[in-house]
């Protein structure tokens, strides 16, 4: 009799991490509530019940990085593969490319970029990258970069985006069907400017792995540029000052909510160090509210694991946990009803620290792609690898400083 071999998908992968996932967060829960128990009664948790539920906290991060993976894994296409494409020009690139990264014949390249009336090479060398390389990294960045995936994203030709804003609006009012409309003040503009700064990443491939006809070469640059670009992206986007990289919305300038005005962000305060002993997610409700009613229909915090840790065993008057599980595969787990977005780069909380940040990110962070990918081929400098110098040229920063609110750790 032969016997039976089962064959798990993907998709059954993400079923069961997704089961697991569940499940470490029920016996989270039951672990919690037996510490608080024990508080209640005995003014103090006992010291077996804190060191289970440390362990079921790291298990329950692990089981939901696994269903990330997973989630990510099952939705990427499979690129390139056998399928020609539709346009002849994007298919002699398409095979130009291939050819240089395979052996280092640049030609084709050099003659497609002289054909497209543009210069053969930058001003670091390389070539550009066929658009579905480009495409592809994108969408890959878009699932994995945390803060990438809840912004706002413009591809650009130039250096630079500019943008024109008023930060009181026009004047308005209202008027009769044959009133006289009276003049209005015209409203000061100004200027926000995002510049691309150069991103890089520099990959590695032995010559027996480029001579294998197998293997996918744009696929491969896509995986390889994927963990880097989003490490250095996020990063920025989060913390960086704004000189050869984005402007991160924790750089920007900070003030009491109270006391709010265009150009900052505003801040709610703790009243200390850490979450407040008594009614401790209190501030997390006035963190909700100190962003207007627009903003908070397609708001979300973001903050990092430690935090979320934290998070996790608040709980509401009635008893009830107000940090909840996804509640299916590939949706985000929510706070209050708001989703949480994980962000590694985000400060633990601490004295001063804006640890935790809610608002529409759609409208309030901007990210800006200038289009074009170049691939540099260097055989020589790590023989016997070859490295793919590959730059692509991002910037952001906030562009509404109204819909982005942060808790601050402070008096």
């Amino acid at each position: 009799m032969i016997p039976v071999v089962e064959t798990k998908t993907i998709s059954d992968d993400v079923a069961s991490a997704f089961e697991d996932f569940a499940r470490a967060f029920e016996a989270f829960k039951d672990t919690n509530d037996t510490r608080l128990s024990e508080i209640e009664t005995r003014l103090t948790s006992d010291v077996v019940t804190d060191e289970k539920l440390a362990r079921i906290d790291t298990a329950l991060d692990d089981a939901k990085r696994r269903l990330d993976r997973l989630s990510l894994e099952r939705a990427r296409p499979p690129l390139g593969g056998t399928e020609a494409p539709r346009d002849p020009a994007q298919g002699e690139h398409k095979s130009a490319f291939h050819a240089y990264v395979r052996t280092g014949e640049a030609a084709g390249l050099k003659r497609l970029e002289e054909k497209a009336l543009s210069a053969g090479s930058g001003p670091d060398g390389g070539y550009l990258v066929p658009d579905t390389v480009e495409r592809e990294v994108l969408r890959r960045l878009a699932n994995v970069s945390p803060i990438r995936a809840i912004s706002s994203v413009r591809v650009i030709s130039g250096g630079q985006y500019k943008r024109a804003f008023s930060a009181t609006g026009p004047a308005t009012g209202w008027v009769g069907e044959t009133a006289a409309r009276p003049q209005t003040a015209s409203p000061a503009l100004s200027e926000m400017s995002f510049p691309a700064m150069e991103l890089y990443a520099m990959p590695a491939a032995t010559q027996t792995l480029l001579d294998d006809a197998v293997i996918d070469i744009e696929s491969w640059i896509a995986e390889e540029v994927e963990a880097a670009f989003a490490e250095q992206e996020g990063a920025a986007f989060v913390n960086g000052d704004g000189v050869n990289r984005p402007k991160g919305f924790l750089a920007t300038e900070t003030v009491e909510n109270e006391i709010w005005e265009w150009g900052r962000l505003g801040t709610v305060n703790t009243g200390g160090a850490a979450f407040p002993v008594e009614s401790p997610s209190d501030v997390l409700v006035d963190l909700i509210y100190a962003l207007k009613a627009g903003y908070r229909q397609n708001a979300a915090f973001v903050m990092n694991r430690k935090t979320q840790s934290t998070i996790r065993r608040f709980k509401d008057d009635n008893g009830q946990y107000l940090w909840a599980p996804p509640a299916s595969i590939g949706q985000a787990a929510t706070l209050m009803g708001f989703p949480v977005v994980e962000a590694e780069d985000m400060p633990d909380f601490a004295l001063n620290a804006c640890a935790v940040a809610f608002g529409d990110f759609k409208r309030g962070y901007l990210i800006v792609d200038r289009a074009g990918m170049r691939v540099l081929r260097d055989p020589y400098s790590a023989k016997p690898y070859v490295l793919f110098y590959t730059t692509k040229r991002v910037g952001g920063g906030v562009q509404d400083y109204a819909a982005i609110k942060l808790l601050k750790f402070a008096a």
